[in-house]
């Protein structure tokens, strides 16, 4: 439970001495508890825009976090790390829960923690699998992280978190004035930076594609398996490495993707060793406000249309396939099941609906349920994750199956990346139409999942829509 100081809306660039007063209240306090605190400082912020103070502040050596949907008119950016976690293991839900609860006993907050942009959040972000599959992984099965900054702009809302460690000898009049001067600099981040010195484009247009596996020959091995009633679903993922002249901008893909995909939530998650894990995903694995859960089953995809016309068709064909309905039922049945299992009561219409996305629609149902306070989100992220919307059914079958043909290491794609507040909200999203930057390397990722009466060649057709949508953006 955070604990509330005598201190509220500080105004760093107005008085220092309230930040060196608030900062010398949590010294005081570490020394009686004979322990480190974390003083959570929060600053309103005229205008500002996370992604840009990401962009220009954050150093490939720090973690970082980046989540937007602007249909929502939310964002925010976690640059660098107070404290963190990283663990791998089938325990790595309940560590990372153990360790917030933990945490959370030792901040001090500056302001009331009724107002959503200044709660302090941890940021997590887990593998697709509990364990790594390969030693070069890029990222450990698990990571939480406190950020040092937290940027936030939540609807007409716009500040700035900072979290600060603080233990008995800490040097407060450097930390006053190191968060002065980097505040000012956050305030002045307010240009636009992601445009290109003239000659650039035409070299970032220069690159190579490496396809990683046969996504065909891999669809036929399945579709055998499915026929001998081994397992109804199995998702399989196709990788592409992108090499280009030069390094890319990830930056400028991120604002890319929240241009082109306003109905996604655009994502970047950054390992501290100058790898970054973006995308731009249509699908919530949970959301929880004031205990009111909400998740999205999301399976069963059609192309848009080029007309309005061919769009209705394409739409109504998705919705009346048999196949496409039968792939979508398996995931809406798996969620309400697996809710009923940690005793809730799920609530969902009986029939999908269509959630047409830039260049994409997907049968949609959107269920819902209320929270006991016992419950921790990330129990029930355990619960959920992997959907057969990204692994497949039975799931313990699927996931053999994908590390059976999948010749990559799926790393975060199609998993669980978020981040939960002090007042036990949490949003966590499934991590696709995603790419692993590393310098001059793009790895792209997308998957389609296989069940009866799936065409390899439609299927690929599928893979193909998903990456061009994402490569777009890339470069």
């Amino acid at each position: 439970m955070l604990c509330q100081s005598p201190f509220a809306h500080l105004q760093p660039l107005q008085d220092c001495k309230q930040i060196y007063q608030f900062l010398d209240f949590c010294r005081k306090q570490s020394i009686a508890a004979n322990q480190p605190k974390i003083a959570s400082l929060a600053l309103e912020i005229e205008s500002v825009d996370p992604l840009i103070v990401l962009n220009q502040f954050h150093r490939s050596n720090q973690l970082h976090c980046y989540l937007e949907n602007r249909d929502q008119e939310r964002s925010i950016a976690a640059i660098g790390s107070a404290i963190s976690l990283t663990v791998n293991g089938k325990e790595r839900f309940q560590q990372a829960q153990n360790f917030i609860q933990t945490q959370l006993d030792q901040i001090l907050v500056s302001y009331p923690v009724d107002f959503p942009w200044t709660t302090p959040r941890f940021f997590c972000s887990f593998t697709f699998f509990d364990h790594q599959i390969q030693r070069n992984s890029p990222f450990p099965a698990a990571t939480v992280f406190l950020p040092r900054w937290q940027i936030v702009r939540w609807q007409e809302h716009q500040g700035a978190i900072v979290n600060l460690p603080i233990q008995a000898d800490s040097n407060l009049q450097q930390l006053t004035q190191t968060i002065w001067q980097e505040f000012r600099s956050i305030c002045q981040a307010q240009y636009d930076i992601f445009q290109l010195p003239q000659g650039i484009t035409p070299l970032l247009n220069q690159w190579e594609i490496i396809d990683h596996n046969s996504f065909q020959p891999a669809v036929a091995s399945v579709l055998k398996s499915i026929e001998t009633h081994q397992f109804d679903k199995v998702v399989l993922a196709h990788a592409i490495d992108v090499i280009s002249q030069l390094p890319f901008q990830w930056g400028r893909s991120l604002d890319s993707l929240r241009q082109l995909h306003s109905g996604c939530t655009v994502f970047s998650i950054g390992n501290g060793h100058g790898q970054s894990f973006i995308g731009a995903s249509p699908e919530r694995l949970l959301s929880i406000q004031n205990r009111r859960f909400l998740t999205d089953a999301l399976a069963g995809s059609a192309p848009r249309g080029r007309s309005t016309k061919e769009d209705e068709i394409l739409g109504s064909r998705l919705y009346h396939s048999e196949k496409e309905r039968h792939e979508h039922q398996v995931v809406v049945d798996f969620i309400t099941q697996r809710l009923v299992n940690v005793g809730l009561t799920p609530q969902f219409a009986a029939t999908p609906t269509l959630r047409k996305l830039a260049n994409i629609q997907h049968l949609h149902t959107p269920i819902q349920a209320i929270l006991p306070p016992s419950l921790h989100p990330l129990a029930l992220v355990d619960e959920l994750h992997p959907t057969p919307a990204v692994a497949g059914r039975p799931r313990e079958t699927a996931c053999e199956q994908i590390c059976q043909y999948e010749g990559f290491e799926r790393s975060l794609y199609a998993a669980p990346l978020g981040w939960i507040d002090a007042q036990g909200n949490a949003e966590f999203i499934v991590g696709i139409r995603s790419a692993l930057i590393d310098g001059h390397r793009a790895r792209l990722y997308a998957g389609a999942g296989i069940v009866a009466g799936s065409n390899p060649d439609r299927e690929l057709a599928e893979i193909r829509l998903k990456l061009q949508a994402l490569l777009r953006a890339l470069v």
